[in-house]
């Protein structure tokens, strides 16, 4: 039986979407070829059909994975004022909800490690697609030179990502909690920092 190109388009979707939330979940090393076909519903023999390698599912993987988180701060910044969108963004981010959701949240705190010892080509992908988060982040910093705010963003990103990480680790606890709190704090109030009380003049005495 011969399919059609869109149901063949609909299937690598799928295979794509559903490697997206394990890798997350079990790592780039995680889990096989055949247990993320079989997930999708499908069968071994099948994956050729779709990528010429497991690395090729591996980066289409991901980068779906990072484009949706892009997109979800994108969104986020649209429904929100202005002087608002970095706080609605970081607080988002470092929320106890993404902390306990690795199938669904950011690539980049679950698969960094990994990524870092994979090939030049996926690595090339990752950065390429972790600069569009940088970019996007950036973009919160108002009133600031691009390149200052771009230094900025990705202090944040670094901030954020690595305060998740350290969440995760610590498990659900006020450890965690606490971990998250301190990374919020660090973004905002480097973003937000408090203004310096003028200095008192000095008075001569007569």
């Amino acid at each position: 039986m011969r399919y059609s190109r869109e149901h063949k388009f609909q299937t690598h979707e799928r295979i794509v979407k559903k490697a997206s939330v394990k890798l997350r979940e079990k790592g780039a090393h995680g889990i096989g070829v055949a247990d993320l076909m079989k997930d999708a519903g499908l069968t071994h023999g099948g994956f050729y059909a779709h990528f010429d390698s497991r690395d090729a599912l591996v980066i289409e993987a991901f980068t779906h994975a990072m484009d949706r988180s892009t997109a979800r701060w994108r969104k986020l910044s649209e429904e929100t004022p202005v002087e608002k969108r970095l706080s609605k963004i970081v607080n988002t981010y470092l929320a106890p909800v993404h902390r306990d959701d690795l199938g669904h949240g950011c690539a980049v705190p679950a698969l960094a490690a990994e990524i870092a010892r994979e090939s030049a080509k996926t690595r090339r992908v990752f950065s390429g697609r972790m600069e569009q988060m940088i970019d996007m982040l950036a973009e919160q910093f108002h009133g600031m030179p691009r390149k200052a705010a771009r230094k900025e963003a990705v202090a944040a990103l670094a901030t954020m990502m690595g305060s998740l990480v350290m969440a995760r680790v610590a498990g659900n606890g006020e450890l965690s909690e606490e971990i998250l709190k301190s990374g919020r704090d660090a973004v905002l109030g480097r973003a937000n920092p408090v203004a310096k009380k003028p200095a008192k003049k000095a008075t001569t005495s007569m």
